[in-house]
């Protein structure tokens, strides 16, 4: 088991300009999605915070550690800032769905790492850091969507939750063959985002369930 110090100081280790900018792009969308439902400032700054942190405290949460926001009230305040910002600025874009749809693909790039990171630092297990990659970068999104009343990233066909798996994959592979925690969380992001932009730009999707209608009771002997 990893010393309980080191989950304390891990967010302000050589990650911390990831961890930042990853709850600052997923804040931007909460407040993207709360621009397309014409909310008030106060709606803007809810969906920012929840979206910008959401995922990150169900994490720590699970893994029964201090909840990062709590330890470190920046990141409660870069939500807010950005949801001003959007508040703002967001009638300037021409297709705010769209540039949501991007913005959640870089915020959860960065979270699957970040994820990944956290994980393997509470518990060593492999197993727990994939798991904790892929929780820490969809449930965020998950929260803004239900929160919104917009369609669900997980109901839509393109490829979603095994990009952030993958990226979370990616890290601890990278973190058990040794490698630098910066060059792990790299290629984790850069793993995580290009199957979630080919998913986006060329529709990439699993096989999806097909019924197949049952015999005729009259045709069961």
């Amino acid at each position: 088991m990893f010393p309980f110090q080191s989950l304390l100081s891990f967010p302000l280790g050589s990650l911390q300009l990831l961890d930042y900018a990853g709850v600052a792009v997923f804040a931007a969308t909460g407040a993207l999605a709360a621009s397309r439902k014409q909310l008030d400032i106060v709606g803007f700054l809810f969906l920012a915070s929840v979206t910008g942190i959401g995922g990150g405290t169900f994490r720590d949460l699970i893994l029964d550690v201090p909840v990062f926001w709590v330890l470190d009230h920046a990141y409660v305040l870069v939500c807010a800032a950005i949801g001003m910002l959007v508040f703002f600025a967001a009638h300037r874009l021409e297709s705010r769905y769209k540039l949501l749809l991007w913005l959640d693909a870089i915020g959860m790039s960065a979270y699957s790492a970040l994820g990944a990171a956290k994980g393997m630092a509470a518990t060593g297990s492999p197993v727990v850091a994939i798991v904790m990659g892929t929780l820490t970068a969809t449930f965020g999104g998950i929260l803004r969507d239900l929160l919104a009343g917009e369609p669900s990233v997980l109901l839509k066909p393109e490829i979603y939750v095994t990009a952030a798996m993958a990226g979370a994959a990616v890290f601890t592979a990278a973190d058990l063959g040794g490698l630098p925690d910066p060059a792990s969380a790299l290629l984790a992001f850069a793993t995580a985002f290009a199957i979630r932009g080919g998913a986006l730009k060329f529709g990439w999707c699993f096989p999806t369930y097909r019924s197949r209608p049952g015999r005729h009771p009259d045709d069961i002997p």
